[in-house]
């Protein structure tokens, strides 16, 4: 079916016009995603790289191979800040390493629960896990679980963070170095 694709050869007469139109609104919808976990928004910036890529071609897009590589690189990057951000504040915090699991499990079924559970999840997985996990006391727990929360908005920042860095790096391809 690709190779059906590429010989079709409509590619190339799509405007340069509403190619940008199209990567513009995918990288909007990837920017958005980003800061709401509902949308892979770093999936949907590097969509918008390659379909940016398809329907210019190398020479009209300006875009270099490497790119993909980079933007993918920064993908699986922002993938691990967000499942490790939780656990982390949860160490952070003093907490233990069942907290650290509770905060990773949490954050995972708080996904689910959104947009609640995405600061809920962690703060009950860290709390439960370290209250009857490892027998902390009332207060240990509890701070263990602020932890969780703490590492979860700088996770969520770091996404946005990471996001901006790939769509500044698509513009800084396709205009300076392609």
């Amino acid at each position: 079916m690709w190779d059906t694709m590429m010989q079709w050869g409509g590619w190339g007469s799509v405007g340069t016009g509403l190619a940008w139109v199209v990567t513009v609104c995918l990288l909007v919808a990837g920017l958005i995603g980003c800061l709401i976990p509902i949308l892979p928004g770093h999936l949907i910036l590097l969509f918008a790289a390659i379909a940016h890529r398809l329907m210019l071609g190398r020479e009209g897009s300006g875009m270099e191979w490497w790119t993909f590589v980079i933007l993918t690189v920064l993908l699986t990057l922002s993938q691990a800040f967000e499942f490790a951000a939780g656990a982390a504040g949860t160490k952070w915090f003093g907490g233990t390493k069942w907290g650290a699991w509770g905060a990773l499990i949490g954050g995972i079924i708080g996904m689910f629960f959104f947009p609640f559970g995405l600061i809920l999840g962690p703060l009950i997985g860290a709390f439960a896990l370290e209250k009857w996990g490892a027998k902390q006391e009332m207060k240990p727990a509890a701070v263990s679980g602020v932890g969780s929360v703490v590492g979860t908005v700088a996770g969520m920042g770091m996404k946005l963070a990471i996001g901006l860095v790939m769509i500044a790096w698509f513009f800084v391809d396709c205009f300076w170095v392609g």
